[in-house]
């Protein structure tokens, strides 16, 4: 299965946050599941951390970037977002549904909103 974290999990990973499920903790420890870590993610992360609303390290992108497959986004990314219903209006998350789309993989997230979009979530 090919994981994609949303930017929560990413950085709850990173830190052994306790509140990852065990499901997801037991799915990302299995090497045979590809984790990919979007650039969308490092993105919002440093853009809230600007905004003082995020409170991370500053080497955050080094930190996540640690044995996951980057994903940049691309055009055809950028184009599925077009298509997606308007359950979530946060645009990071959105282009995280189009990409695990496109990519067809698992988005990783608690994010009860991410359920209702033509993608699996794993939580």
């Amino acid at each position: 299965m090919r994981l994609l974290l949303d930017t929560h999990t990413a950085i709850w990973w990173r830190t052994s946050d306790a509140r990852l499920s065990d499901t997801v903790i037991d799915e990302l420890s299995d090497e045979s599941n590809p984790v990919l870590l979007s650039a969308v993610v490092v993105w919002e992360a440093a853009l809230k951390r600007s905004l003082g609303k995020l409170d991370v390290p500053e080497d955050l992108r080094t930190m996540l970037e640690f044995d996951v497959q980057p994903l940049p986004v691309t055009l055809e990314h950028a184009a599925m977002s077009e298509h997606l219903p308007w359950h979530h209006r946060d645009p990071f998350d959105r282009m995280l549904v189009a990409q695990a789309q496109v990519e067809r993989a698992t988005i990783v997230s608690a994010d009860p909103k991410l359920r209702r979009y033509d993608v699996p979530v794993l939580w």
